[in-house]
């Protein structure tokens, strides 16, 4: 099944229930949703230096040493 299929499947059933399994259907999917999003956080935290990396952009965009995307995708493209 394809990923269209099964959203339409996941759709067409969500359609069917009833409030109280509906209710449930949503709290579980949130759960679902929430998870992981704290594996992709977990995820990250675990890349060696990268919070500190992520403060050093902060203090480089802050005191203005940055280049606009422009400027760096003509270097890409060229």
């Amino acid at each position: 099944m394809t990923t269209a299929e099964l959203r339409q499947s996941a759709k067409d059933a969500i359609d069917t229930l009833p409030l109280a399994q509906l209710k449930m259907a949503t709290e579980f999917l949130r759960f679902l949703d929430e998870r992981m999003s704290e594996e992709a956080t977990e995820e990250l935290l675990r890349i060696p230096g990268l919070l500190e990396d992520l403060k050093e952009a902060e203090r480089d965009v802050a005191e203005g040493r940055t280049v606009d995307w422009r400027e760096v995708r003509r270097d890409v493209s060229s």
